[in-house]
């Protein structure tokens, strides 16, 4: 028996290695890996974590391997798919190699992954919270004090980066409030609350560095104020006092959050909205008749998915569809089902208080609601891949809608170049002869279109890239390199006054520089695609423990993500949600 296990362990080890440069970066040089010493401690290393899991008591039915296969064939195809985006900006389809790379990857870590989910599970069934309800009086209290802890961690960067980060679109949504020109291009929430204050200041003063910097102020004091309240709510629930002061220091110094809470983009704001859905839907599927006792749940509940939705547009797909996937929890699982249809009315009040804001604002400020190329990026990225393969055969009906010029600006990334010269007179005009060539092209290049999907996307997934989608882009200080991590500058009209120059720097380093890249285990922690799969694994873990009550909340999390797989590139500011939300979801392991 042993004998066997052994044998097969190394089997399974030896397979490993030799489909492990499928998924790991060699610089082109295969030989480094397979003819190197390196190879034997990595075989040695799976043998031995294989011989342990192999010898663990696997009970159940085959059923209990479908979320550790799920997960393990995830990873091992988007770490091979995202190697060969990486380096060669297509997946050779056809390489029969490379999909038993996958398939012996999966099946390796499926093995794994179940091992420490069951090795977990164990450890955790007779644990019990000792402190229990006992310190819910201290939320409050609680809140206000790490709120005022992480705003005064953030003071230094901010005087630092005085008068704040005022940059991605930040120019433009200013220049709508100065000329009352409004589209929806922006989310008209934000570009009124951000327009509108810096506007006022410098009414006030004849300064906008102090417009932006007052603006930078109520951000921060917004998320921090999310942020401590969040931290109060988790130490409601037992969370011991240590771990509270470690995530206040988590939210305060963390440099992704720190990025977006001083940065005029709306993103810090959504996902500070976000994370506060997610805590009051926590609640609602815990302990739905205190929810429903008390009408401040729903009321807050209701105003932080509304400002959710209107903050950004993906907001309201995403709350859409984990809406209805609540109310079928609520309607479906024995304990939930006798709330269902209050469930249903409140969630679809908030909705439709969503639709009746949102077109109300859009008549009362005449805001220019035409653009469809945010919701076409994909197919617009497919076309002008085909493009560049085709030449200028079979175009005339492409032109229409691309021009020539804008075609010449595509590359595989990024499509801000191409979608922003798209031609939406001509696609209201005549929206069928549009899909009609996407279509016909996309039959006859399939392939081409799924890598320009993928292209766009797949640094939200693959944890090894380095986000450099702006290389080469000139803006008003500065031309991008070698990262693309973060905006830093202060668009005109305000100007850089730093107080504490080196660290502006080490943030700017942070920002455009491959900084942090250089530095192993920490580079991933800057990594979306890193976070993703720490979520994934978390999330999965629940569902195999079928244990929906801590997966469902976190739904809108898991929509607005699927939403930015559809989006024109990847960059940290679309999931700033995913570090936000982060304490949250780790903290359900001590519940």
């Amino acid at each position: 028996m042993e004998r066997g296990r052994m044998i097969r362990a190394a089997v399974l080890s030896f397979a490993g290695v030799c489909a492990l440069p499928y998924a790991i970066k060699m610089g082109g040089q295969p030989l480094a890996f397979t003819n190197s010493v390196g190879s034997v401690f990595w075989f040695l290393g799976f043998s031995l974590c294989l011989y342990k899991a192999l010898g663990a008591s696997f009970s159940g039915t085959w059923k209990k391997w479908a979320w550790p296969g799920i997960l393990g064939l995830g990873f091992s195809f988007c770490m091979v798919i995202g190697k060969n985006l990486d380096e060669k900006e297509s997946v050779p389809f056809d390489d029969p190699g490379m999909w038993a790379a996958i398939l012996v990857l999966a099946v390796l870590t499926g093995i794994l992954v179940r091992y420490v989910w069951d090795s977990f599970a164990c450890s955790r069934k007779n644990r019990k919270n000792p402190e229990g309800l006992q310190i819910a009086k201290d939320e409050k209290r609680g809140a206000f004090y790490f709120a005022g802890m992480i705003f005064l961690l953030y003071i230094p960067v901010f005087l630092a980066v005085y008068p704040g980060f005022f940059v991605y679109d930040a120019q433009d949504e200013l220049l709508q409030v100065m000329t009352r020109n409004f589209t929806t291009h922006h989310p008209l929430v934000h570009v009124l609350a951000l327009g509108g204050m810096i506007q006022l200041v410098h009414k006030l003063t004849g300064s906008y560095n102090m417009g932006i910097a007052c603006y930078t102020l109520f951000q921060m004091a917004v998320l921090a104020g999310i942020f401590g309240w969040c931290i109060g709510k988790l130490r409601s629930r037992g969370m011991k006092k240590g771990y509270c002061f470690l995530w206040a220091a988590y939210f305060g110094l963390c440099p992704v959050l720190v990025m977006f809470s001083l940065c005029s983009a709306k993103d810090g704001l959504f996902a500070g909205m976000l994370l506060a859905v997610t805590m009051f839907l926590s609640k609602l599927l815990r302990e739905p008749e205190v929810f429903f006792s008390q009408r401040k749940n729903s009321v807050l509940l209701g105003s932080f998915a509304l400002l959710m939705m209107l903050l950004r547009h993906n907001g309201f797909y995403a709350f859409g569809a984990a809406a209805l996937c609540l109310i079928l929890a609520f309607r479906i699982l024995v304990p939930l089902k006798k709330y269902w249809k209050r469930v249903l009315l409140f969630l679809a009040v908030i909705l439709a208080v969503y639709g009746g804001v949102h077109k109300g604002m859009i008549l009362l400020f005449s805001a220019d609601d035409s653009e469809n190329q945010e919701i076409l990026t994909v197919p617009i990225s497919q076309l002008a891949r085909v493009y560049q393969s085709k030449g200028e055969q079979d175009v005339e009906i492409l032109y229409r809608y691309l021009p020539k010029e804008a075609l010449s600006h595509y590359t595989p990334k990024v499509t801000d170049g191409v979608k922003i010269h798209f031609n939406n007179q001509a696609y209201a005009a005549d929206r069928g002869s549009f899909w009609r060539l996407w279509a016909k092209w996309g039959m006859e290049n399939p392939f081409s279109y799924v890598n320009a999907w993928l292209m766009t996307s797949y640094g939200f997934w693959y944890p090894d890239t380095v986000i450099d989608v702006y290389r080469g882009n000139t803006v008003f200080t500065f031309t991008y390199e070698d990262s693309s991590y973060f905006g830093y500058e202060v668009e005109e009209p305000g100007t850089r006054e730093s107080k504490f120059p080196w660290l502006s720097e080490l943030y700017r380093k942070l920002s455009l520089e491959i900084f942090q890249q250089r530095i192993p285990v920490v580079s991933m922690l800057f990594s979306p695609g890193f976070l993703f799969w720490v979520w994934a694994f978390c999330l999965c873990f629940w569902c195999y423990q079928a244990r929906p009550e801590k997966v469902l909340p976190y739904l809108p999390i898991v929509f607005c993500y699927l939403t930015v797989l559809l989006g024109p590139t990847y960059l940290v500011r679309y999931v700033v949600y995913l570090w936000a939300a982060l304490p949250a979801l780790l903290a359900e392991f001590d519940n």
